[in-house]
């Protein structure tokens, strides 16, 4: 555990962040970090860290339990070792059993067990996550075996009971030493743990009560979800053991960029090109958003930089109602073609304002109007 850095410090916040935060510093880093984009060495694992990070403080009966006990799971005694995502080492119970041959509890070996959570990773399209789409994937995963129900065993036939631990899944071991008689517990050897023995097994899982399957699943987009959100389908995981229940998927939401549009929270903002008499004398153009076509008004003089807001156009809120709003930079234009009656115009012009002229173009404005051309198209 010396080397499992504190989940605070892993999202870059203090303990006293509040959901929002703990939210949005988890997508920055996630899409920071995430292996599809980030090709350095140590990107999946620190992905893996975030991940973890965030599974424990965005769940508020976690972060208590950490707040108060750190990476130590207390219901594990003062023996664990790991953190929420791993499995937990005995607590003092075991190691009296280990050495006293008593007095800790144990666990029954063919109790239920819950299947294992899977993760899925789904690429959707920037629209797509605007406006949301319902999906069918595939995962491959465990499920129970339908010939046996789980049992492992032929139909007609069940496990028996081990002879040798009599179904409790260890074998005791005794030694006598110069310090007293030491008992030592360890699996069974003839179960290997479980506590049955299955005389003849299932045709169809060989023994193991699950199979391999591949599943079909309906997803539901939600309109509004951003890149590195998750979205958890219960009992979708891997099936549970002995008629345990299944584990859950989650969905991690990987979102394209687009070529117009750019994205920040529930806002949109793009940039458009303006000609010199547009912005000098002023104009009404036309703007793609999300959804349709609107008319904006360019006042007399307007600078290039200049933002304008399109209240109610931007991304539908995810929880909540309403939607962000649609910022619009505008990009004054040099023109690259002039005619020689144009170029005597603009001299003119700037004998007249003290200015000179200057002829030399700029790609950028051409791949704006590009984008541009292709976001009106609805691409």
């Amino acid at each position: 555990m010396a080397d499992k850095r504190d989940y605070y410090e892993v999202l870059g916040l203090g303990k006293s962040a509040s959901d929002d935060e703990i939210k949005k510093a988890y997508r920055s880093l996630a899409r920071k970090y995430h292996p599809d984009v980030n090709k350095e060495a140590d990107a999946e694992s620190k992905f893996k860290e975030v991940k973890e990070a965030y599974d424990v403080l965005s769940d508020e009966g976690k972060r208590s339990t950490y707040d108060r006990f750190g990476h130590v799971d207390p219901n594990q005694g003062m023996g664990g070792a790991g953190g929420f995502s791993g499995d937990f080492g005995g607590g003092f119970g075991d190691i009296f059993d280990m050495f006293f041959g008593g007095g800790g509890g144990r666990r029954d070996p063919n109790a239920p067990q819950r299947g294992s959570d899977l993760q899925y990773t789904m690429t959707i399209e920037f629209k797509e996550a605007v406006f949301g789409k319902e999906t069918e994937i595939t995962i491959p995963r465990t499920e129970t075996c339908d010939t046996c129900v789980g049992t492992g065993a032929k139909p007609g036939t069940k496990p028996e009971t081990c002879t040798v631990c009599k179904g409790s899944g260890q074998q005791e071991v005794a030694q006598n030493t110069p310090f007293g008689r030491i008992v030592n517990r360890r699996a069974c050897s003839n179960c290997s743990g479980t506590g049955r023995v299955i005389k003849e097994k299932c045709g169809t899982c060989h023994g193991a009560g699950k199979v391999k399957k591949q599943r079909k699943i309906n997803v539901r987009i939600p309109a509004g979800v951003d890149d590195g959100a998750q979205i958890r389908l219960s009992g979708e995981g891997e099936g549970g053991l002995r008629g345990g229940p299944s584990g859950d998927l989650y969905i991690v939401i990987r979102v394209k960029s687009h070529e117009f549009f750019e994205r920040e929270n529930d806002d949109i903002y793009c940039e458009v090109p303006l000609t010199f008499v547009q912005a000098a004398l002023g104009d009404e153009i036309e703007i793609p958003t999300l959804t349709e076509k609107v008319k904006l008004k360019i006042p007399a003089g307007t600078q290039t930089g200049t933002y304008f807001r399109l209240k109610g156009k931007g991304v539908p809120k995810l929880r909540g109602y309403g939607q962000g709003d649609q910022h619009v930079k505008v990009t004054v234009v040099t023109p690259t073609k002039l005619s020689d009656e144009q170029k005597d115009l603009l001299r003119q012009f700037g004998g007249v304002t003290g200015g000179e002229l200057a002829e030399s173009g700029h790609d950028h404005h051409e791949s704006i109007f590009e984008r541009m051309k292709k976001a009106f198209r609805g691409e």
